[in-house]
C-alpha cells in the first residue's frame, strides 16, 4: 500500500463525510421550510451569533445592576437627609414637651387654689330642682 492509495483513500472518505455532512444539512433546512410553511403564524428569528446573544445580555444585566446600586446610592441619600430632618424636629420638640409639662403643672397647681372647700364644686348631693 503506497502513500499515494493512503492518501486517495483518506480523500476519498473526507468527500463522502462532507457529502453526507452537506445532504444533512440539506434536508434539515428543507424540513424546517416545511415546518415554517405549515405553521400558521411566524417564527421569530433565531439570533445569527449565540455568543452576541450572552453578550447582550450581560450587558444588559451589568446595566441593570448599575441603574440599582445607584438607585440604592440615591434612596440611601435620600433616607440620611430625612434622618437629619428628624433629628432636628425632634430637638425642636424637646423644649416644646418640656414647655408642656410645665405648663400642664402650672394649670394644676392654679387649679387647686381656685377650688375652694365647701364650695359648689364639692357638694356630694346634687342642687334640687
Amino acid at each position: 500500500m503506497s502513500e499515494s492509495d493512503a492518501g486517495g483513500r483518506e480523500s476519498g472518505s473526507g468527500s463522502r463525510v462532507s457529502r453526507s455532512v452537506e445532504d444533512f444539512v440539506g434536508q434539515l433546512r428543507a424540513f424546517t421550510d416545511r415546518a415554517r410553511g405549515a405553521v400558521p403564524f411566524s417564527m421569530p428569528r433565531l439570533p445569527s451569533p449565540p455568543g452576541a446573544l450572552s453578550a447582550a445580555q450581560l450587558r444588559a444585566i451589568d446595566r441593570a445592576v448599575r441603574s440599582q446600586r445607584q438607585q440604592i446610592a440615591a434612596m440611601t441619600a435620600q433616607l440620611q437627609a430625612f434622618d437629619e430632618q428628624l433629628a432636628v424636629f425632634e430637638r425642636i420638640l424637646d423644649p416644646l414637651v418640656e414647655w408642656s409639662t410645665t405648663w400642664a403643672r402650672l394649670e394644676e397647681s392654679v387649679a387647686d387654689l381656685v377650688r375652694r372647700p365647701g364650695g359648689p364644686d364639692d357638694d356630694p348631693t346634687p342642687p334640687a330642682p
